[in-house]
């Protein structure tokens, strides 16, 4: 096998630690020694071994001499764990080949520097595009200390989330869904408008055997979520967070003792401040959203720009009707050259729908 063919193989270990070690990134490593894998491992949960501890300790023989492939730059630092630096150093690994540089100020170049000082020789960059891919993540939140925000909705192919009469339930096919679900468990947090809970009802749960249930965030300026709603109901249960401008704090007590997290957020031209919201998600350590607004709240994070990337799932439906529901509301845009640029599309298809994955592209990046 060649030097890709081992870092392929520790990519797809690496996926294997989805939805159990964010904010950390995702990482798989692959010990090779004559032309045969003597150790394998991946970082399989947060606070835990990260995969090149996980690899050595797999290992059915002596590492020495081995060549260790690894998808992201070995720490060098004490965190949860020892720096890995230290395990491969003292197990006389020759050889590391690297994927992804770590941007994490900790790391950044000081991992590689540090095994090179050790006499082993170090090559970066063997499918460094693959490698950066699977840590989109990580990487946007160790840069801005915000999570990664995804956009998803599901639409009719005349661009509808709901019938005239407010029906939503289903717009796309079971397979579809269950991609969904896969990317509830992957990313940190869900996030909603108080209008979505209100219509509804919503449980926002990962539906996945040994899956992880997302952290639940409600947009709710003035703190109108019914106590009666299933997300107030079980916030004891799965960790529930209303975001809100509201002052009433005999009302906030109330969500409180029902296990709510009331986070403090002001108002900018009468909606909450997301760009606020995002800063302070980020410094209670959550990396990741994912946006299952309606169409107010999908075009205020549009507006303030924190959306990273947009995902809409296409069903080959059409429900027609003037008022029914799109995916994108608010004020819109007055002129064509205004409009939010989508880049790098990706097209799968999941049983009959269509699905369509593009970053965004602000015209002018927040600070």
């Amino acid at each position: 096998m060649t030097d890709h063919e081992y870092m392929r193989y520790a990519l797809e270990l690496a996926k294997r630690g989805v939805g159990a070690v964010n904010p950390n990134p995702l990482v798989g490593a692959v010990i090779v020694k004559d032309d045969e894998i003597i150790g394998e491992g991946w970082h399989e949960r947060f606070g835990e071994l990260h995969a090149e501890r996980n690899a050595l300790k797999n290992c059915k023989k002596s590492a020495k001499g081995a060549t260790l492939y690894v998808t992201l730059e070995p720490c060098c630092h004490y965190g949860k764990t020892p720096p890995c630096t230290e395990a491969i150093i003292e197990n006389q690994i020759k050889r590391v080949v690297v994927g992804s540089m770590d941007t994490n100020p900790k790391v950044a170049g000081k991992g590689v520097a540090l095994l090179r000082e050790a006499g082993i020789e170090v090559e970066t960059g063997v499918l460094k595009e693959e490698c950066d891919a699977l840590n989109e993540v990580f990487f946007h939140y160790i840069e801005t200390k915000t999570p990664f925000v995804v956009m998803k909705y599901a639409m009719t192919m005349d661009g509808k989330i709901a019938t005239a009469s407010g029906k939503s339930k289903w717009i796309t096919g079971e397979t579809a869904r269950e991609n969904v679900q896969k990317d509830r468990n992957r990313y940190m947090a869900i996030m909603v408008g108080v209008g979505t809970v209100l219509t509804d009802n919503p449980s926002l749960t990962c539906r996945i055997a040994g899956g992880r249930n997302p952290i639940r965030i409600i947009c709710d300026t003035n703190l109108r979520t019914p106590l009666e709603s299933i997300l107030v109901q079980t916030a004891k249960e799965v960790k529930t967070i209303i975001a809100t401008a509201s002052r009433d704090m005999e009302m906030r007590h109330t969500y409180e003792e029902k296990g709510v997290f009331i986070l403090d957020v002001p108002k900018k031209e009468g909606h909450l401040d997301l760009e606020f919201l995002m800063k302070e998600l980020g410094n209670h350590g959550i990396d990741s959203v994912l946006l299952e607004g309606g169409g107010t709240l999908n075009f205020s994070a549009l507006q303030s720009k924190i959306v990273n990337k947009v995902q809409a799932y296409i069903a080959p439906k059409i429900f027609g009707g003037e008022a029914a529901k799109t995916p994108v509301e608010g004020v819109g845009i007055a002129e064509v050259p205004e409009h939010f640029h989508l880049k790098n599309p990706k097209i799968r298809q999941y049983g009959e729908d269509f699905y369509i994955e593009s970053e965004v592209e602000y015209s002018c990046l927040p600070e």
